[in-house]
Order: C-alpha cells, then structure tokens, then sequence
C-alpha cells in the first residue's frame, strides 16, 4: 500500500514524527547521473516554513542517500534514502486519541490500527511523506528530459480566484519551463497576487483554502498506456489520490464536459507538420487510456488545509459524547502551493513508468 508503479517502483516510509522519513527507488536505469542540486532545488520547493502560506515548521528535507548512487551515477541497485525529522512538536497531538480531528484520517486510523496508531502529525497519513516523493520524482523528471518530455504544473485556482488557462492543445513549452522558477507558479502574476491575498484573509480568520492544482505534461508518443483498466487516466488517477488532501482528479476540460454537446466537446484531427495532431484538446492528451500525442492536461482539486484553530465539533472517545475541539500546532493555511511540487512528481513518476513498460 504504500508503494507506487510496476516497473519503477517507489515506496514511502516513516512517519511525520518518526526519527526519520524516506523512500526506496527500485527500477531506474543503470548510468543515469542525476543532478542533484536540482533535485534538492525540486524538494524545497515543497519544504515547510518557508513563506506565509506555509506552516512555520523547519524542516531542512536535506536527502541522505545510502545506496544505489555511486561516483554520482545510479549503478542498478535501489536507490535509497532517508530524510531527519528535526522539528516535530509531538505533545500538539496528545489529545487526538480520545477527541479525533474532523476531516483528517485519526478516527478512520483509530479504528483500523487501534492504541497502535502513531497519531503525532498525523503519523504515516501526513503530507510529510510527500517530501520522499519529491526526492523520487525529481529523478524521474530528469529522465523525462532526456526522453524530450516537458512536465511542470501551475497552481489554476485557489478558491474563488483562478490563473489564466492555456490553450491545451498549444500549449508553449517555455512558458511550462518558466513555472518552477516562480515561487508562486502562476501563468499570471496578478491573478497570482489575489490567491495570496485569499489565502491570507482565510489565515487572518483561522480558517483554510483549497484550490486545483493543472499539470501539464509535453512530448509524450503517442500510443503509451492501455484500454479498460490500465489506462493513463487509471494510473495516474489511483497514484495522484495517494497524495494527502487531493479529492479530485479529471482530465482536459474534465467535469465541464458534462455542459458540453459532443460538436463542442470533441477534437478534430488535422495534420499539422506530417504528424496527426488535434485542433483542439478537451481530451487531456489521452483516447482510450493510451496517449494520442497532444499535451496531456491533469486536475487536480485539493481540499482546503483540515487543521484549523478555529472552535471544532468532534467526539470524545471516551466518554461517547459530543465535545469542543481546538487544533494547536503548526499548519498551512492553504496546502496548494506545496502540492505543486506533489503533483509534479508523481505525474512524473507515473509517466516514466508507464514509458519503461511501453
């Protein structure tokens, strides 16, 4: 449950307050030499406290690599690592055994695992092991760029406020490689501004924003995945819900489609330079579980942050009556920004994999 692919495999391991967190890489291709100061560039850009949208919790998510690099070249072994945990503040969760948090897995996990639960931060459930992700899926990024491929993703709406939208089936690759360099990645910078401004009103108020998060992945063949049950979408829908806080996942214009009469929503093929494109690209890049070649487009919805320190009904355990609850600790006041990073790397992991199988 806790591993990802089939024939690059990543699994997670730790908890948010154990001594330690990390992640053992199973698949990636003998003599790859990554660079590794741009995969610590990648994971500080999902690292904590290190704005006023994220929690103040320091953390360096400094990656130690115990096997599988050698003379800075992957030798064909796992590549594994660990991260230290170095800030937990344990007694900020003493509580949540007896008075579980709305919206979060302590009751689902209480019941599942019992006086063995580790419920400090959230334990195996929290958003801190998205930072081995992050390790794992600055590799396969690097991978993809050897392939041609282009992945990056742009935060497309933070509550009511919404970035500007590509058009999916031209979508520039420079205004792609421009994202990850912008500590808020927007396609506009104004629209930008007024998601700061909703996240901080929200924080100002003790309370929470979610948001979308739309990853855009270019030079994929196509003819990558299969029908039915293997299907790109599949895949990568099932691998990005393993991702703390997502609640949706669709594909080119998505849920909208269900407004749409088929004239509008279906994409013409044209050729364009010898090779078969489409006009258009409400499909998101994928026909039939398998890739049509045009850029493929994935939404992701993340729910707003759960931890709130506003008042909160919940449960008391113990007494099997309604109580009061009142969140301490270090939170988000919204995920999505730190999620962009996620999303990036999980895409990229789940793309490599299935073009390792192809």
């Amino acid at each position: 449950m806790n591993t990802l692919g089939n024939k690059l495999k990543v699994t997670v391991f730790g908890q948010s307050h154990a001594p330690a967190i990390g992640c053992v890489i199973d698949g990636l291709p003998a003599g790859f030499a990554p660079d590794m100061a741009r995969v610590s560039a990648f994971m500080a850009r999902r690292a904590p406290g290190q704005n006023a949208w994220s929690t103040p919790r320091k953390e360096s998510d400094a990656p130690e690599v115990l096997s599988g690099i050698v003379d800075g070249k992957t030798c064909g072994a796992p590549v594994a690592m660990v991260i230290h945990n170095s800030d937990q503040h344990s007694g900020d969760y003493s509580g949540l055994r007896r008075t579980p948090r709305p919206s979060h897995a302590d009751y689902a996990a209480l019941v599942k695992y019992g006086d063995s639960y580790d419920v400090r931060g959230g334990g195996q459930f929290s958003g801190r092991l998205t930072a081995p992700l992050c390790f794992a899926g600055g590799l396969a990024i690097q991978l993809l760029e050897e392939k041609g491929i282009t992945l990056a993703a742009h935060i497309g709406q933070i509550e009511a406020v919404f970035d500007d939208v590509p058009d999916f089936a031209r979508i520039a690759r420079e205004d792609l490689e421009a994202l990850p360099g912008k500590p808020f990645p927007v396609f506009s910078d104004e629209a930008g501004e007024r998601m700061r401004r909703a996240i901080e009103a929200a924080r100002q108020e003790r309370d929470s924003v979610g948001g979308m998060i739309r990853c855009f992945v270019l030079g994929l063949p196509a003819g990558v995945g299969e029908p039915m049950f293997g299907g790109v979408e599949n895949r990568l829908a099932g691998a990005l819900f393993g991702i703390p806080a997502v609640r949706g996942v669709s594909f080119g214009t998505g849920f909208a489609a269900a407004g749409m009469r088929g004239s509008a929503h279906n994409d013409p093929f044209v050729m364009e330079n010898g090779a078969v494109r489409t006009r258009t690209n409400h499909a998101g890049g994928v026909l039939g579980g398998i890739t049509s070649g045009m850029p493929l487009v994935v939404n992701v919805a993340v729910k707003p942050t759960p931890s709130i320190s506003r008042p909160q009904d919940t449960v008391d355990l113990e007494a099997a009556e309604n109580a009061p609850l009142t969140i301490h600790g270090r939170h988000d006041p919204c995920i999505v920004p730190r999620a962009v990073p996620v999303v990036e790397a999980v895409t990229a992991l789940t793309i490599l994999d299935m073009l390792l199988e192809h």
